[in-house]
C-alpha cells in the first residue's frame, strides 16, 4: 500500500543521482592496493572485490559461494542518518533485518529463513560474525558497524568454516586492523530531531613492530515522538548510543602476529514504540490516532518506557606462519546486560481492567493493559577457535580446526499490573547454559584447466540446559496464573554438516559454479512462562541447499554481473508461535519448509566518474506440515484470518502452505553516483534505494498483519578533496510510512519504519 505521494520525489532523486562501487573498502585491481577513487574507476572499470568468505582473501568472482558486499559509500550514507545495524536491511539481495526491541535486538533473515522470536535467548538461522567471532545472543548481534574494512553477506549454509547455527547464512564484519596505514578519519553529521552521528578512528605504528588503533562511534537522537497523554511534546524515541574499540598489535617478525582487541557499547534510550490500533480493521492501512491520516510523530500511551544496554568484549588473535601453513587462534569473551520496558498494549487506558483504570481507552478499543519488562542481568559468552590453513595459491589447499562455544545467560521477565507500576505482579527467571563443539576441515584443488573443486565437513555437538520458574504471581484471575515451580529442560544433538562445490573458469571474464551444502541449527529452549506455565523445546533443524550461478566481468571490465539460483529444504524447521489469544511464545517444529529463488547483482562503470549498481532477489518459501496449527490474533476487533480453522481446536488455524514471516518475495536495491572534478576536488551526487514487496508478520495469514511494500531512498550531494568531504543528505527521502512488525494479542498494534531525516556531514581524513 502506498501511504504518501512519492512519484515526483522518486523521479527527482533518481534523475539527478548516480552510484558508487559495491565492494566495501576492498574493491581493487590488485588485492593489496587501496580501492580506486570514483574518478579513476571509470578508466579502470570495475575492480576485483576481495572477500574472506572462505576464510582466505580471494576474489569474489573466483569462489563458489553466493556472496554480496555492502559498499563503503552506502554504509556511510545509511549511518549518517543515525541508523543502527537494521539500516543494512535490503542493501544486498535476500537480506532482511527487523526488530521488536529496537536498536538492541536485530532479527536477520536470508532467503526468507529467520526467526521472529522476541525472547532474549532466541536462536537464529543467520549468524553474525564480527572479526571471525560468532555473536550468538540477540543483544550482541546489534553491536554497531563502525571503522569497518568489509561487510559480507554469505547466503546459504556456511557451517563448514563458520560456527554456529548458519543454515540460512552469515552477515560478516571485518574491522580495520591497527597496521592499516593512512586510514585515519573523523566524520560528524547533524540532522533532523537533533540526530548526531559521530565516528572517528586513528592508528598506526607506534614502535618497532607495534601498532595501535582506537575507533569510536556516538549516535544521538532527541525525543521526537509526542505522547499526547503527557504534558509538553517530544517524549519518546530518543537515544544515546556509544561504542568504542581499541586494538594493539605486535609483529616481532614476519612469522608471528599478536593482536588484542577491547570493545564496549553503552546504549541509553527507549524501547520499541508500539502503536495501538494503528492498523485499520479489514485492511492493512496505517491510520492515525483519530482514525484519520497516520502521524508517525504522535502516540498516546500510559506506560513506562526505557532501554539500557551495556556490552563489553575482549579478544586475542594469534597468527603464526610456519611456511607451508599458518596457525590461527581466536579467543573472545563477551559480557552483556540489558534492561528494557515498554507499553506493550501501545495505548492509553483499557476497557476491562476495573478500578484504577480509565475505560476510555485510546486510541480505539483496548481490552486490557499490558506492560512488561525483559532484562538480562548477566550474559557471558566465551569462544575459542584454533585453525590451520595452507598457504599455497595453487594445487591442493586445506584448512582444519576446532571450535568451542560456551554461553551462560540469565533472563528476568516482569509483568506489571498498572502502566506506571514499579512493583511487578509476576516475575519469571530463566537460566540457560549452552555448550558447543565443532571440528571442521576443508579441501580445495585448483586444476590447470580453470576448474576448482572444494569440499568440507564439520562435526557439530550442542548441549543446552534451561531452568525457569515464576517466582510469584499476583494475578489471581489470570488464566494459567499463580507461581510456577522451577522446571528444567535440556536438549542435545550431534550432527555432521558438509558442503561440496565447484567453480570453472570458462574464460578470463566468465566463471560458472555449483554448490551443495547441508546446514544445521541446534535445538532451542524457551522458558518465558510469563503467560504460559510450560517451557517448550524445538528439535534441531537441518537444511539441504542447492545453488548454481554465473559470475561475469564484461565489456572490458566496464560491467560486473553475477546471478545465482537456489533451492533449499529445511527439515524440522524451528518456528516461534508468538502472540495469539494467550499471548504465547512457544517453540515448535514444522515438518519442512521449501524455498527457491535467485539473486542477481550488477555493477557498471561506463564512463569516468559514473558508477551504477543494482541488486534483485526473488525468494519463495512454503511451510509443509498438514497438521501444524497456531493460535491467530487475539485482537479486538479480531483480525481477518485467512487460514482454515482447526475443527478439533477452534481457537487454532492450519498454517500448511503459508510463506514464512518477514520473507518478502522481491527485494530490489540500486545505487547511482557521479563525480565531476572541480578545483582541487570534485562535486558528487549519490543516491541509494531499497524496495521490498509484501511481508506477513506472523505464521498465520491475515489481512491486517501484513505490509504491501516498502520503498526507502537516500540522497547525498557534496564536495570532497583528498582530505575533506562536506555534504548534505536526506534519508527516507519519500518519507515512506510502512509497518515493519506487529503485536496481535491485544489490539491491532503496529511498529513502523524510521522517519525522514535531513542533515549535513563533515568528514576529514588524516
Amino acid at each position: 500500500m502506498r501511504r504518501t505521494s512519492q512519484t515526483s520525489l522518486i523521479a527527482l532523486a533518481t534523475a539527478c543521482a548516480f552510484a558508487t562501487t559495491p565492494a566495501f573498502a576492498q574493491e581493487t585491481t590488485e588485492a593489496a592496493q587501496p580501492a580506486p577513487t570514483a574518478d579513476t574507476a571509470g578508466d579502470q572499470g570495475v575492480g576485483d572485490i576481495v572477500v574472506t568468505a572462505t576464510r582466505r582473501a580471494e576474489n569474489l568472482q573466483d569462489i563458489p559461494v553466493s556472496v554480496a558486499t555492502v559498499d563503503e559509500k552506502t554504509l556511510d550514507a545509511v549511518m549518517s542518518g543515525g541508523a543502527d545495524i537494521r539500516g543494512l536491511s535490503g542493501r544486498v539481495p535476500s537480506l532482511n533485518i527487523e526488530s521488536s526491541f529496537g536498536r538492541t535486538f536485530p532479527r536477520f533473515y536470508i532467503r526468507g529463513l529467520g526467526n521472529t522470536d522476541f525472547d532474549l535467548n532466541a536462536s537464529q538461522p543467520v549468524s553474525l560474525v564480527y572479526d571471525d567471532v560468532v555473536l550468538e545472543n540477540p543483544i550482541l548481534k546489534g553491536f554497531p558497524a563502525f571503522d569497518v574494512d568489509r561487510i559480507e553477506v554469505l547466503r546459504g549454509p556456511q557451517g563448514t568454516l563458520f560456527g554456529r547455527n548458519t543454515p540460512a547464512g552469515i552477515v560478516k564484519f571485518d574491522t580495520v586492523r591497527p597496521d592499516r596505514n593512512n586510514h585515519n578519519y573523523a566524520r560528524l553529521s547533524y540532522g533532523s530531531y537533533s540526530t548526531v552521528n559521530a565516528e572517528a578512528a586513528v592508528g598506526g605504528e607506534v614502535g618497532e613492530g607495534v601498532s595501535v588503533r582506537v575507533s569510536g562511534l556516538w549516535q544521538h537522537r532527541s525525543d521526537w515522538i509526542d505522547n499526547l497523554a503527557e504534558e509538553g511534546s517530544n517524549d519518546l524515541e530518543g537515544y544515546d548510543d556509544f561504542a568504542i574499540r581499541g586494538q594493539m598489535q605486535w609483529q616481532p617478525n614476519d612469522q608471528l602476529t599478536l593482536r588484542v582487541t577491547g570493545q564496549l557499547r553503552d546504549l541509553d534510550g527507549d524501547a520499541r514504540i508500539f502503536r495501538a490500533n494503528a492498523i485499520e480493521p479489514g485492511t492493512n492501512n496505517l491510520i492515525g490516532l483519530d482514525g484519520g491520516d497516520f502521524k508517525r510523530d504522535e502516540v498516546i500511551t500510559d506506560g513506562l518506557n526505557f532501554q539500557k544496554l551495556k556490552t563489553q568484549n575482549i579478544a586475542g588473535n594469534i597468527e603464526y606462519d610456519f611456511g607451508p601453513v599458518t596457525l590461527y587462534s581466536i579467543t573472545s569473551y563477551w559480557h552483556g546486560k540489558l534492561k528494557s520496558r515498554g507499553d506493550i498494549d501501545g495505548g492509553f487506558g483499557c476497557s476491562f481492567c476495573g478500578p484504577g483504570f480509565t475505560d476510555n481507552s485510546e486510541p480505539g478499543f483496548i481490552p486490557f493493559a499490558a506492560q512488561s519488562q525483559d532484562d538480562i542481568p548477566d550474559l557471558d559468552q566465551f569462544t575459542q577457535e584454533v585453525r590451520i590453513a595452507s598457504n599455497n595459491s595453487g594445487g591442493l589447499g586445506y584448512q582444519a580446526g576446532v571450535f568451542y562455544f560456551n554461553e551462560e545467560l540469565e533472563i528476568e521477565s516482569f509483568d506489571f499490573g498498572a502502566p506506571t507500576a514499579t512493583d511487578p505482579s509476576a516475575i519469571v527467571r530463566q537460566h540457560q547454559d549452552s555448550k558447543a563443539w565443532g571440528v571442521f576441515g576443508s579441501l580445495n584443488y585448483a586444476f590447470d584447466n580453470g576448474l576448482k573443486l572444494q569440499a568440507g565437513a564439520r562435526w557439530n555437538s550442542d548441549d543446552k540446559e534451561l531452568t525457569a520458574d515464576r517466582e510469584f504471581d499476583l494475578r489471581p484471575d489470570f488464566i494459567g496464573g499463580g507461581p510456577v515451580p522451577e522446571q528444567t529442560i535440556e536438549a542435545d544433538d550431534s550432527v555432521l554438516t558438509w558442503d561440496v562445490s565447484a567453480i570453472h573458469e570458462l574464460n578470463q571474464d566468465i566463471n560458472i559454479y555449483a554448490r551443495i551444502a547441508k546446514g544445521y541449527r541446534a535445538p532451542s529452549l524457551q522458558g518465558r512462562i510469563l503467560f504460559d506455565r510450560d517451557p517448550s523445546i524445538a528439535d534441531s533443524e537441518t537444511t539441504m541447499s542447492y545453488e548454481a550461478g554465473i559470475k561475469t566481468v564484461l565489456f572490458d571490465r566496464k560491467l560486473r554481473f553475477n546471478l545465482t539460483g537456489y533451492f533449499f529444504k529445511t527439515k524440522d524447521l524451528q518456528l516461534s508461535a508468538v502472540g495469539g489469544v494467550q499471548n504465547a511464545n512457544l517453540l515448535l517444529n514444522a515438518d519442512a519448509v521449501k524455498g527457491s529463488g535467485f539473486e542477481a547483482e550488477l555493477e557498471a562503470r561506463p564512463v569516468t566518474g559514473l558508477s551504477l549498481t543494482a541488486g534483485l532477489s526473488y525468494n519463495k518459501t512454503k511451510i509443509h506440515d498438514d497438521d501444524l496449527t497456531v493460535e491467530p490474533c487475539g485482537s479486538v476487533p479480531a483480525c481477518t484470518v485467512l487460514d482454515p480453522i482447526d475443527p478439533l481446536h477452534p481457537t487454532n488455524v492450519f498454517i500448511d502452505g503459508n510463506s514464512l514471516p518477514q520473507a518478502p518475495k522481491w527485494t530490489i536495491n540500486w545505487t547511482a553516483g557521479y563525480e565531476y572534478p572541480v578545483g582541487p576536488g570534485s562535486l558528487y551526487v549519490f543516491t541509494d534505494w531499497y524496495h521490498r514487496s509484501k511481508i506477513n508478520f506472523f505464521l498465520y495469514e491475515s489481512v491486517e498483519f501484513t505490509d504491501d511494500q516498502l520503498l526507502e531512498g537516500g540522497l547525498r550531494i557534496g564536495y570532497k578533496t583528498d582530505r575533506y568531504d562536506v555534504a548534505g543528505f536526506v534519508r527516507n527521502i519519500t518519507n515512506d510510512e510502512s509497518a515493519v512488525s506487529a503485536i496481535d494479542f491485544n489490539n491491532l498494534t503496529a511498529m513502523v519504519n524510521e522517519p525522514r531525516i535531513w542533515g549535513v556531514e563533515l568528514g576529514v581524513k588524516f
